[in-house]
């Protein structure tokens, strides 16, 4: 009897069995062994999109597709990277060919190809930011814009400007009517700083991030040669995250996937909370009407969160209209309700959320899984103050903190010559900020201002300083006039002292230099907010100066892996989850934003940034808001919660009602053996 031997499929090999029913759940399932064509997929919050993408490009191969026949575009390098390892363990080896990668990837390597067709070398440089705005400062000189006797934005603005009206395919002119208002009268001069810009590129062979993508787009639509050999090779193509698309993205997945119409779309309009970068939900909402014959899967299964917290993300965005409705469902066991929690104010909250971080960890969450989540960067002011009197160390996602902001830290800087006339890193830093005034003039400023008994007033005296450009001069006359009036008002509110440092200069300042000078005013007037509390610049100095600094610090008691707390914005926590989150300043006018609700449009995008916000946690969800605010304008002003609080049903959430307890109370509560019952609170408004 002949010898039975059997032959293995070889790691990798398209034979080899791999059980997609099994390791997928059927929403999954469906999505990965569906056919060819347009298909959209709505993949909620912690539903395994990144599974589902992965293991439909091992389903392709192993359908017979070969791997450099697939596209998969990611919006990050990270996720590139993870999806082409996780298609690599699924296979048990390397798909050889299998295109992967951000955008600007794929047209980097598509434009050295075929370089020559749009004016390029091969060996074409790539601009970065730096390079860009160095560029711009360049092109702005050559044409002699920086020595008009008006001010010109700096060359971070009109760069801003630039991408955003490229990505968004608008006019430069409707981009700077819209976020630069004040510089529509240079728009002439704007658009020839545009032109220059455009023009040097080409003479160093160079491109920027932008160009990558038009010059890919125009390869497709005006090289019909190119358009072939690209729609040959890229028979199935997938897009990760494509509420993210902009408008120029969109036009190149639709030139890309027109010939062959298989494109593989994922993505979660609830999420689309990026409009401000030129995002456009459109893309998604539109997805069945641009690619007829539109298959729709929804990915609803939540891996990540409590039943309690997606009943309460449930409610929330089913008040939005322009959607693909959803429900999202639990795996996890049932655990506590989200609480909403009211507070007397700012200082209030800060204290209840550093207190219950503390009790979190003392219950086994370490800092680590704790993320407190912002809808703007200034309400993080009175927060950090607080877990800095507490020694609770915490980093900031994405940016530095409060007081660590180079506006914030320019505006201390007048504050700080006001109550010490000879701190030179302050004089050089205000100095340093005037138009025509570089490193070397400042110094030669501050040094002669050094040799008088009082610099300040020596400042306040008629310029004399040889060698300053006319500019400079000019400049400087400017500031005499800012520290003049700060001199003159010692005595007044401290408020209206960095009002005064607002109303002279800095605030034009603010608009030339950052391409979100809206945000950076509001932090300045929550500065002015927590000035109220002062009465001498002094005592406002060192609260906010004898800080300690917990960032990359070991802290004593702490564990490596529960080093620090996250304190956030939503938009840089999109991907991101924790065991436990906190959503602070749910109040009307904060968030959603005052601005939002004068269109449904962008208050809609304000309900998906609060959907995205409450579906970050696993476990638990704490949604606090301070029933008064002390502003500088008005004083104490009474607070409504939020929209999105009131329109809740109360089933979805546990008020919480906070109070104050003496140390002596605090004993006597501990002694006693007691077990009094309050009546539960009404909704406080």
């Amino acid at each position: 009897m002949p010898k039975t031997y059997r032959l293995t499929p070889a790691p990798g090999d398209p034979t080899r069995k791999v059980p997609f029913e099994k390791e997928l759940n059927a929403e999954q399932f469906r999505v990965v062994t569906s056919g060819a064509g347009p298909k959209l997929v709505l993949a909620g919050p912690g539903s395994g999109k990144t599974r589902t993408l992965t293991y439909r490009v091992a389903f392709l191969i192993h359908q017979g597709i070969p791997a450099r026949n697939i596209l998969l575009m990611t919006f990050t390098v990270k996720a590139a990277r993870e999806m082409l390892g996780r298609v690599e363990q699924i296979l048990g080896s390397r798909p050889e060919g299998l295109w992967g990668g951000t955008f600007h990837h794929i047209a980097n390597r598509l434009l050295r190809q075929h370089a020559q067709r749009i004016g390029l070398t091969p060996h074409f440089s790539i601009l970065d930011e730096e390079d860009v705005r160095d560029l711009l400062s360049s092109c702005v000189k050559d044409l002699k814009l920086d020595a008009a006797p008006k001010r010109f934005p700096k060359a971070a603005v009109i760069e801003s400007w630039l991408s955003l009206a490229i990505n968004t395919r608008r006019n430069l002119s409707d981009v700077v009517a819209e976020q630069g208002p004040q510089f529509l009268d240079q728009i002439t001069d704007i658009e020839q700083v545009a032109a220059r810009y455009a023009k040097r590129k080409l003479q160093g062979n160079a491109v920027d991030y932008d160009d990558m993508l038009t010059l890919w787009l125009k390869l497709l639509t005006e090289h019909p040669a190119v358009r072939e050999q690209v729609a040959r090779n890229f028979q199935v193509i997938l897009v990760d995250e494509y509420q993210d698309t902009n408008r120029l993205q969109f036009e190149i997945i639709r030139a890309l996937s027109h010939p062959h119409r298989n494109l593989l779309a994922v993505g979660d309009d609830a999420q689309s909370i990026y409009a401000f970068r030129g995002a456009d939900i459109r893309n998604l909402l539109d997805f069945p009407k641009v690619f007829p014959g539109t298959e729709i899967h929804r990915l609803e299964t939540n891996y990540r969160s409590t039943p309690e917290i997606l009943a309460l993300a449930n409610a929330s965005i089913q008040f939005n209209r322009e959607q693909f409705p959803k429900t999202l469902h639990a795996v996890r066991e049932s655990g506590e309700k989200p609480a909403v929690v009211p507070l007397t104010d700012g200082k209030q909250q800060a204290a209840f959320i550093a207190q219950r971080v503390l009790e979190l960890r003392e219950e086994g969450i370490p800092l680590a899984e704790i993320g407190v989540l912002l809808r703007a960067r200034y309400q993080a002011a009175e927060l950090e103050m607080e877990l800095a009197r507490r020694n609770l160390p915490y980093v900031v996602r994405g940016g530095v903190r409060f007081f660590e902001q180079a506006h914030i830290k320019d505006v201390m800087a007048h504050l700080r010559i006001l109550a010490n006339p000879r701190d030179a890193m302050a004089w050089e830093r205000i100095l340093r900020l005037q138009e025509g005034i570089g490193p070397a003039g400042a110094r030669k400023i501050w040094e002669r201002l050094l040799e008088a008994p009082e610099p300040l007033q020596a400042a306040l005296k008629p310029p004399a300083f040889p060698g300053l450009s006319e500019k400079a001069t000019r400049s400087f006359r400017r500031l005499q006039k800012t520290l003049q009036q700060l001199a003159q008002g010692r005595d007044r509110k401290l408020s209206e002292l960095i009002g005064l440092i607002l109303s002279g200069g800095y605030e034009e300042q603010l608009k030339e230099r950052f391409e979100n000078a809206r945000d950076r005013r509001e932090d300045l007037e929550q500065l002015m907010n927590l000035a109220v509390n002062y009465g001498e610049v002094d005592r406002f100095l060192e609260d906010f100066t004898l800080r300690e600094p917990f960032r990359g610090e070991t802290i004593k008691g702490w564990e490596p892996e529960d080093e620090s707390l996250t304190v956030s914005t939503i938009h840089q926590a999109k991907g991101l989850e924790w065991r436990a989150v906190f959503v602070l300043g749910l109040a009307e006018g904060q968030f959603p934003h005052a601005k939002s609700v004068e269109e449904e449009r962008e208050l809609e995008e304000e309900r998906r940034l609060f959907y995205v916000a409450v579906t970050r946690t696993q476990s638990e969800l704490y949604l606090t808001y301070p029933l008064t605010r002390t502003t500088y304008q008005r004083g104490e002003v009474l607070q409504r919660p939020s929209t999105f609080l009131q329109e809740l049903p109360e089933d979805v959430f546990e008020l919480w009602r906070v109070g104050e307890e003496s140390a002596p109370l605090r004993q006597l509560n501990q002694l006693s053996e007691e077990d009094s019952q309050e009546p539960e609170p009404d909704w406080p408004i």
